[in-house]
């Protein structure tokens, strides 16, 4: 073998080909797995470990909507306080002696129901998702407030703590209801004409239209599978707190953002797929467990997150043109 076919040998490898198109959440995980592994002994242990991930179950969940949302080249500014009205709504009612499929419902139906009026201004009125999701921000937040007074809800009953405390066949109920959101959602995607549908409103969504798809009420219907998943997401955040406030989720949508960029997911041409926002969620995550084992503090944090955004989709961006 000449020394120039040697070059073309290890290019053409598929492990060194999976390594080129692996999103950058992949090697901002392993960099940051090994740094602060030598940096705090603390972050490398069974307690730790299970510490984040529990923590990322939420990000995961919120993040997976997030994905199909970003698919249809739009975002969801919303779901972080919607996710704290569902928790505040579920939280009341269960504090109040509802049953608590009641509650379940509620949370569930709100979620919904700001997705409709998401992707119906989105997709129907065809106004801009920002602004769409940024006003919907606000109208879920003071909601939130106004049935709360601004206070937390506390007294939750001792049952509301198993969606966070739970644990079946040895595994905490965050992990389980994490990994079936993302079955569910891969099945949508992968294995349905939804799925596809998707995929085609932001890769071409003329072409869509002209075949007479109805891609109205697809499009409508991503928004609302988003609000449903922050729906799912806040009995989880809710039961960790012990506690619903009209905040407790304000900021979660940027991490979600964050960990669909950071997985692979584009704004443009519908590129992208949900296992990339796992290991992205996961990046995010240990990115701001880490920060936390070094002290830096939380205003600090989210500087720190935008920063590595900022890099990594940079990078991606390059490496897409040496391509």
């Amino acid at each position: 073998m000449s020394e120039t076919s040697h070059p073309q040998v290890v290019a053409g490898s598929p492990v060194l080909q999976a390594f080129a198109r692996a999103p950058g959440a992949f090697y901002l995980l392993a960099i940051m797995g090994i740094a602060l592994t030598i940096w705090t002994p603390g972050f490398f242990t069974a307690a730790n470990l299970t510490n984040v991930a529990l923590q990322v179950a939420v990000l995961t969940i919120v993040a997976l909507g997030m994905t199909l949302v970003i698919l249809t080249e739009g975002i969801d500014l919303s779901l972080g306080p919607v996710l704290g009205l569902c928790g505040v709504s579920a939280a009341l009612l269960v504090s109040q002696g509802h049953p608590l499929p009641l509650a379940i419902g509620a949370a569930l139906g709100i979620g919904v129901c700001f997705g409709l009026l998401n992707g119906t201004l989105v997709a129907v009125a065809g106004m801009p998702p920002f602004i769409v999701t940024l006003g919907a921000f606000g109208i879920a937040q003071s909601v939130a407030t106004v049935l709360t007074g601004g206070d937390s809800v506390t007294n939750l009953p001792p049952f509301f703590r198993w969606f966070n405390d739970g644990v079946f066949l040895s595994l905490p109920v965050p992990i389980w209801a994490t990994a079936a959101v993302f079955g569910a959602t891969w099945l949508l995607l992968y294995r349905t004409k939804f799925g596809r549908y998707v995929f085609a409103i932001g890769g071409n969504r003329r072409a869509l239209v002209l075949s007479g798809t109805r891609v109205q009420i697809y499009h409508v219907a991503v928004y609302a599978y988003a609000g449903l998943l922050a729906g799912v997401a806040s009995f989880i955040m809710t039961a960790r707190m012990n506690a619903a406030h009209p905040t407790i989720g304000v900021g979660i949508e940027f991490d979600a953002i964050a960990a669909v960029i950071l997985g692979g997911t584009s704004f443009e041409k519908g590129r992208g797929g949900i296992a990339g926002t796992v290991v992205g969620a996961l990046a995010v995550g240990v990115l701001r467990n880490g920060l936390n084992l070094l002290g830096v503090g939380t205003e600090w944090q989210v500087a720190i997150v935008g920063i590595v955004i900022i890099s990594a989709v940079g990078l991606d961006s390059l490496r897409r043109l040496n391509a």
